[in-house]
Order: C-alpha cells, then structure tokens, then sequence
C-alpha cells in the first residue's frame, strides 16, 4: 500500500459510554487501530475529542456542563488526563505522542500558520505522533472551531494531509435521516458537498458531542478544497484503519480523482477569516479567472470593510464570490484608488492583490 498521510479525528460519541465519560476499551481499540496503519508506514496525526469528558466527574459536575465556564474547567483538567492515557497506550506499540493545542487564530494569522506548519513537520520527520486539540481553556467565543471536525479539515490542509479519517458513530451519510426513515439509504460516495446535502443533513448530533452529520459535511468540503480526500463513519476493532484505507470502511468516501493541491500560502488565503470584502467589474474578473493576471485598481468599483495590507478579503465579480486573495493596500488606500488607471496613481501603486497571491474559489 501506498504510503500516505493521514489525519484521524475521533469524536466525542467514539470515545466516551453512555454516561459522557471516557470509555477506556474504546480508546484502547483506537490506539490500536491506529499503531496498525503506522506500522505500515503512514504518517498520522490524530485530532481528538473528549477533554471534557475526561474532566467533568474531577469537578463534582454529575453530568457533562452545559455552561461555557463548566465546560472550559472540565478541558482543563481533563486534557491532561486524556492525553496522558493516549501516551500511556501508545507507548505499549513504541510510538511516541507530542500534544498539540490550536486556537482559531493559529490559521488566521499568518506567522502563527507557518509555524504550527513547522512545528508538525518536524515531529512527523522525527516518527511522533502528534495528538491535537482545540485549546479549550482559551476559547472565548465557543469551545470549539463550530467542533473538532472543522480543525481536523484545517488540519489535513495545513499539513497537506492525502486523506482525513472522521470516525464517529454513524455510518456515513444518508439521503434521509436514518433515525425516522427505516427506507433511507447511505451514499457510499461523494464526489462533491452541495448547499442541499447540508440542509439535508441539519439536525443534532450525539448527546455528548458538539458536531452532527452537516458539520462533518462542512469539514468534508473545506478538506475537499484543499486537496484532501475524506471518510466519514464508524468502524470497530483493530483493523478498521486499515480497511478505511483499503476502500472497505462502514460510512462515506467523499474524493475526486483531481484534486487541487494548494501550497501553504494559498491554503491561509483559502482559510483565514477574511477581514473585508472588494467588488470588481467584469473586465477585472475576466482577468483574474481567464487570463491569470493580478487585480489592479481600475476594475474595483466598491469596498467593504476596514482591512490593513497584509490581510485577506473577499472578492465579489458580477457572478457573485469568485475569489480570495491577500491585499498589498489597505482599505482606505484601496477606496482611494478604486477605478483609477495605474498612471493617475502614485509611482508604486500598482496590484491590490497579486496572482500569487489569489485564490480562486
């Protein structure tokens, strides 16, 4: 088999029983699925749920918080916990773990993006298995990225991952739900994530996760846009890894066989939170999408937002969003200039936003 790199990610509902608290047999059969496929050669880096649920009963809560404070004080106690059991089990195949904890900003800022992309590198060059985690106590919005799925799919981006693996405990994607249709049937393939699929997909997840079957979709298509194949579904016993891989596994395969390949630059322009928003006349967006050439100031005709140089935005043609790309201007300098030809400008003004650095979406 060929070698790949792979990005596990197990959910809250793979992890814990029926009380929400962690379930050792499971995590034992996950350590050991996983040992199988790295014994063949693979790079993994797993993503995993269930700092709460390792931390919630060391705080008196009888139940999994609901409140974001009881929530925050379980991860804290429970990271630790969690992965030293991952260390500890891992250790018994001779695989080394490092733990890695990201927060939103780790993909928005763009030296901080670099250097997580270093950080995993070297460890994967050096055989340790990264184990990640959103960086729960710091979360001020929400606990999670929206959950443990969509950092899984920045993940297999950032690291340029050949396929990401969500175990969780249905299996696949339905064309109804399964839960009140007897008749709905699973889609073993997808080649694309429609608006229809995630509508379709709306609803609650398990009781002790965060994410249902759309934020698994969602992750799938920001995964699928990087470059990265994905599975989605379940699977039991040891070599579950192995059979996922093999085209065997309980769930969803969600590929193309032409992938784009963005470089690390791009997939930052493609994942960050965009800081405003440019919109641009036909001419400019048969440039940007036919011809290859950079967006200069005469073709925009509107800006939204306050955005220095340096930051992402939006582009906007007549067809709607066609784009991302950094800005070398800031906001004001760029409402100064729009609609102007180069030569009614200042000597150096000459790309609001280089090709290289344009994503097209």
């Amino acid at each position: 088999m060929e070698k790949k790199r792979i990005v596990v990610k197990i959910g809250s509902s793979s992890l814990t029983n029926s009380k929400g608290e962690i379930d050792y047999e499971k995590i034992q059969e996950h350590v050991e699925a996983i040992a199988k496929i790295v014994k063949q050669g693979h790079e993994v880096l797993l993503v995993s749920s269930g700092a709460v649920a390792a931390g919630f009963r060391k705080l008196g809560y009888p139940t999994r918080p609901v409140t974001l404070k009881g929530k925050q004080a379980a991860a804290a106690v429970g990271q630790s916990l969690l992965i030293q059991l991952y260390a500890e089990q891992f250790a018994k195949y001779g695989i080394t773990t490092a733990q890695v904890l990201l927060t939103r900003t780790d993909f928005s800022n763009k030296e901080r993006y670099k250097n997580a992309f270093a950080t995993f590198s070297e460890l994967l060059e050096r055989s340790i298995l990264p184990i990640i985690n959103e960086n729960d106590t710091v979360s001020v919005t929400e606990l999670t990225f929206g959950d443990n799925d969509m950092l899984s799919a920045l993940v297999s981006g950032l690291v340029h991952a050949d396929q990401l693996i969500i175990l969780t405990d249905i299996n696949g994607f339905y064309d109804d739900n399964p839960q009140k249709n007897p008749n709905a049937k699973r889609i073993g393939r997808l080649t694309e994530i429609t608006d229809e699929m995630l509508e379709m997909a709306k609803g609650a997840g398990s009781k002790v996760g965060t994410g249902g079957m759309q934020s698994k979709l969602l992750a799938a298509r920001t995964a699928l846009k990087a470059g990265v194949k994905v599975f989605i579904g379940t699977g039991s016993g040891p070599d579950k890894l192995i059979e996922i891989l093999e085209g065997r596994g309980d769930g969803t395969y969600i590929e193309r066989d032409e992938l784009p390949v963005l470089p690390s630059q791009k997939q930052w322009i493609a994942f960050t939170e965009p800081k405003g928003k440019l919109f641009i006349d036909k001419g400019a967006e048969e440039a940007l999408l036919l011809r290859g050439k950079s967006l200069l100031p005469a073709g925009i005709y509107k800006v939204e937002g306050d955005f220095d140089r340096g930051d992402v935005v939006e582009v906007y043609g007549e067809s709607g969003l066609i784009g991302r790309g950094e800005v070398l201007y800031s906001s004001e300098e760029i409402e100064f200039a729009c609609g102007k030809k180069t030569d009614e400008l200042h000597d150096g003004f000459i790309e609001v936003i280089h090709r290289d650095k344009w994503v097209t979406l």
